[in-house]
């Protein structure tokens, strides 16, 4: 998540720029629909190589029950042995993919699933704007302070427009998800990129509902 995308979409009509682990079995939703398989995913997309017990103080589990969840994870392709691991008492565990992506099934099952995970990834970052608003802009330096934004803007679009959106913004990000370390700039650090595409309801009051009785 933080190195990936986890925007559900259309994956006949995009592409996979940032690569992503493609999610399509709902079971395969269901067993990421967990806060510490989450947590335990986003760690090691975001640092790398670990065992369960590195793991353990970070994703709210002991060293026992985070090993069961990696390897039910492991189980549907997410996660897997780190390369050079071989001792198998302390596994070192690599998530595979740089983050993951599925789109909402049309059957009735894969739609449960889909929503059960949708739920557990906005409960994951429901807290991050608050925590950086209040324990890391304070501590910025000037230059990053203004440059970090939050925007809430609404816009008019069919379903196709709303796609190509996406599509674009991922191109643009791509670059920078994709490049090695060696060719960051000096003075580069982490960024989160959080983005929400929201369609409001078919009942939802139209752009020119203002004037509607006028």
């Amino acid at each position: 998540m933080d190195s990936g995308d986890s925007t559900p979409r259309n994956r006949h009509d995009r592409g996979n720029r940032l690569g992503d682990v493609e999610i399509t079995d709902p079971k395969a939703m269901r067993a990421l629909a967990h806060p510490v398989r989450l947590a335990i995913l986003e760690r090691l997309q975001r640092y790398g190589p670990a065992t369960a017990t590195q793991l353990s103080p970070h994703v709210g589990a002991t060293p026992s029950v985070a090993s069961w969840h990696l390897r039910h994870l492991a189980g549907f392709g997410l996660v897997r042995d780190a390369e050079g691991s071989a001792d198998r008492r302390e596994r070192r565990w690599e998530a595979v993919g740089r983050g993951f992506r599925f789109e909402m099934p049309e059957d009735e099952d894969g739609v449960s699933a889909a929503r059960a995970l949708f739920w557990e990834m906005f409960a994951q970052v429901a807290e991050v704007p608050e925590r950086w608003a209040t324990e890391v802009e304070p501590r910025l330096e000037p230059r990053w302070r203004r440059v970090a934004m939050l925007a809430n803007t609404r816009i008019v679009v069919s379903a196709d427009e709303l796609a190509r959106i996406e599509d674009a913004m991922e191109a643009v990000l791509a670059p920078y998800v994709m490049r090695a370390a060696e060719q960051r700039p000096d003075g580069a650090r982490d960024v989160r990129v959080l983005r929400y595409l929201l369609p409001e309801g078919a009942d939802e009051p139209g752009p020119d509902a203002a004037g509607a009785d006028a």
